[in-house]
């Protein structure tokens, strides 16, 4: 039997723009995608933690490292800038592994920086940067 998990999380995020003549979509840092897997137009959920609004759409790439959260099209109603927002993707897996499942949540700070993630090769990222910055 196959179930479905979390598989990628971006947690509180702040919406930093939104275009409601721009195709469909959200607009989500490179960087932050990477480290939450999530793919160029895979399907993502998000929700409003402002206003409480759930929708489905798109990712794109944003300039990576720019903490850029933009909603478009249609989304742009639904979280404005400023809105605080959680993405997640999901992932079918048998359900054998699911007490293993691990999904790849990331943390940011109020400029949409990440700040701690459950993924190993984000997690590397962030030492890196925490290094840079002391």
């Amino acid at each position: 039997m196959m179930i479905t998990m979390l598989s990628g999380k971006i947690h509180r995020v702040k919406v930093t723009a939104a275009d409601v003549d721009y195709e469909g979509s959200i607009t989500i840092d490179e960087k932050l995608m990477e480290m939450a897997g999530i793919h160029v137009n895979q399907q993502v959920q998000v929700v409003n933690v402002t206003n409480g609004n759930r929708f489905e759409t798109y990712a794109i790439p944003g300039k990576k490292a720019s903490g850029v959260i933009q909603t478009n099209g249609a989304c742009a109603h639904l979280a404005k800038p400023g809105d605080i927002v959680i993405v997640l993707t999901y992932a079918s897996i048998p359900a054998a592994m699911a007490t293993q499942w691990q999904p790849q949540v990331v943390q940011v700070d109020e400029k949409n920086r990440p700040i701690h993630s459950i993924d190993k090769e984000a997690e590397k990222f962030l030492d890196a940067r925490r290094r840079r910055a002391s």
